[in-house]
């Protein structure tokens, strides 16, 4: 299950990256970018913080 949320957060944010690079390139309409933009920002934001920071087996308590 963690690693299908990491593939989805990094998803999200090559559709955050992509889409402006695609504009200034005259690839993609400026609609397209911002809807292909806000798909991955809720993408991001969705499936980051389920795997951003968690302890993992092999790591110390830090206290």
């Amino acid at each position: 299950m963690k690693n299908i949320l990491k593939i989805a957060s990094f998803i999200g944010l090559v559709l955050t990256i992509v889409p402006p690079i695609m504009f200034f390139k005259t690839i993609i309409s400026l609609d397209s970018s911002h809807l292909y933009m806000t798909i991955g920002m809720f993408l991001w934001f969705v499936s980051a913080p389920f795997w951003i920071n968690k302890k993992t087996d092999d790591q110390p308590d830090e206290s």
